[in-house]
């Protein structure tokens, strides 16, 4: 079709999965790691995104809420999706209806949705500001259609319930437009692999931490310093941490990785690294562990062009890069994530 989300659902299962292979495959020998192994594609099912970014807007009295077509500005007006959970998309149906409302005729709004364990949490962006008029219409829809969480422009209009989400053994409360893994199935894949890519370490740096995806699983064998720009993001970890019992200690840290990544010295007192960037990649913080002493690195990525970047410089440190992962959470698009372990 031309929603710009899906761009290979007609492919054959087996033709896709290779292709999918193919940018690990490709990235990384771009960059002179051709012989290392990668994995067969790990695929979650459809209907798992919990987190997506709709476009919206109003003309000429009808609204149109979903996704841009391919290469264009144009809103596809979403009435199916195989991608987003089922939660997601009943919320698109509710948003059509509160948008017949509360947008003027030629306006537009996005909103990013996400699909938390205690309920869907909406944060909307337009060009309007909240006003208590605005704010008693976007209550009433929410507490209509079970909404935990609406807020605009940064603030909050309505919580009938905190959203959190479970890490570990931790329900960790999201701030407002917290980042997610995309889906719990794909999420799974990924812990498992970076649990094993750590074994036996007892004392962790996990690094770009988030709210704490990995912090939490890591810090039930082993002592945790989490590291992330976002300060509401480090306190959800530091609140969770505060409440949840059978874990090692969680320490945290606001930190820019881009401009100061953690230095030899600072390294030294870890004997693995969890690192989990942007699609920018880590290439500060890799040619600062290429010169460190720690052991064991497990590296997620949601690009395969900065992972195979930052694992040349790895390599070129002395570390042995092990199988890469792919892990297909970006359903029939064109971005694949992937996972793998570095050891000395």
């Amino acid at each position: 079709g031309v929603c710009g989300g899906c761009s290979f659902q007609d492919m054959p299962d087996d033709a896709y999965r290779a292709l999918k292979r193919s940018f690990v495959v490709d990235a990384l020998a771009q960059n002179g790691l051709e012989s290392i192994e990668v994995d067969s594609v790990i695929e979650v099912p459809p209907h798992t995104r919990r987190r997506a970014v709709f476009k919206a807007a109003k003309r000429a009295g009808d609204v149109q809420i979903g996704f841009h077509a391919a290469q264009s500005h144009a809103i596809v007006d979403m009435r199916e999706c195989l991608v987003i959970t089922p939660n997601l998309f009943a919320l698109v149906g509710a948003m059509r209806a509160l948008f017949a409302t509360l947008l003027n005729d030629g306006e537009d709004i996005e909103v990013h949705a996400t699909d938390s364990d205690t309920g869907s949490e909406i944060a909307m962006r337009w060009s309007r500001k909240l006003t208590p008029a605005i704010s008693a219409q976007l209550a009433g829809w929410a507490q209509k259609n079970k909404v935990a969480r609406v807020t605009l422009n940064g603030n909050i209009a309505s919580e009938f319930a905190t959203p959190t989400v479970q890490f570990g053994k931790a329900h960790v409360t999201l701030p407002p437009e917290s980042f997610l893994q995309p889906t719990r199935e794909g999420e799974a894949a990924l812990r498992e692999k970076i649990l094993a890519g750590v074994k036996n370490a007892k004392a962790v740096a996990d690094l770009f931490a988030g709210c704490g995806t990995f912090t939490f699983p890591l810090a039930e064998k082993a002592k945790v310093h989490a590291v992330e720009l976002d300060k509401p993001a480090l306190a959800a970890i530091a609140a969770a941490a505060r409440v949840t019992q059978g874990l090692k200690p969680i320490t945290t840290e606001a930190r820019d990785l881009f401009k100061i990544p953690l230095s030899g010295d600072e390294l030294k007192p870890f004997d693995a690294v969890v690192l989990d960037p942007p699609r920018a990649g880590a290439l500060a913080q890799a040619r600062a562990l290429a010169t460190s002493k720690v052991r064991r690195i497990a590296y997620v990525s949601c690009s395969a062009e900065t992972f195979a970047r930052d694992a040349r410089v790895l390599v070129d440190g002395g570390y042995k890069l092990g199988a890469v992962t792919p892990v297909d959470q970006f359903l029939w698009s064109s971005h694949i994530e992937l996972v793998a372990a570095f050891a000395r």
